[in-house]
């Protein structure tokens, strides 16, 4: 998988279950086995949805990406507590003054979202929120980065659903393949 993503114009919005970042413009793509997926926008669930041998994470950042023939792919970053993550601080001020309605956020560069391996994890699933859309392909990267407490309580406290966690239980794999690959996959290719 490769990335190209492009600084574009963005916004930001509390839809809810979670904060949302979507580009208004061409903020670029990645390439899986050829395809070109347009990246749309992300946002985050507290705790981690997917797990690795069992262990969940405090955040995980879905980047969400779609083809010219309305395939989804998405890539999971996760995150445990410790020093901040550089792409949620320079969103720090947008988040806490988040509202319901849809907010410009100016010129957002997609490269400063850190995936720091070239090691990931792919399946075929669905999407974690309602409608649950099948045929989602997922790329999981498999170094856990970091994120502040401050940054994970910032991002609850803007969707103030009532809830402790806006994330989906674990899903069993009923069968899916998992699989671990390493090459072509360069932080910062373009």
């Amino acid at each position: 998988m490769n990335r190209d993503y492009n600084p574009a114009h963005a916004t930001i919005k509390n839809q809810g279950h979670d904060v949302t970042v979507r580009w208004k413009e061409d903020a670029g793509k990645i390439i899986i086995n050829g395809t070109h997926f347009k990246l749309l926008r992300c946002h985050w669930h507290s705790p981690s949805e997917h797990t690795f041998n069992g262990t969940r994470y405090n955040l995980e950042l879905h980047v969400v990406h779609m083809s010219s023939n309305g395939k989804i792919a998405v890539i999971g970053i996760t995150y445990k507590y410790g020093p901040p993550d550089p792409f949620l601080a320079k969103l720090s001020s947008h988040i806490s003054s988040i509202g319901k309605e849809e907010k410009d956020i100016g010129i957002v560069n997609p490269d400063d979202i850190k995936f720091g391996s070239r090691k990931h994890y792919r399946y075929i699933g669905s999407l974690t929120t309602p409608p649950c859309t099948e045929g989602v392909i997922w790329t999981i990267v498999e170094k856990v980065r970091t994120v502040s407490r401050e940054q994970v309580q910032a991002l609850r406290d803007a969707v103030d659903d009532g809830f402790e966690a806006n994330a989906r239980p674990t899903q069993q794999l009923e069968g899916r393949p998992i699989l671990l690959s390493d090459p072509g996959f360069k932080e910062g290719s373009k």
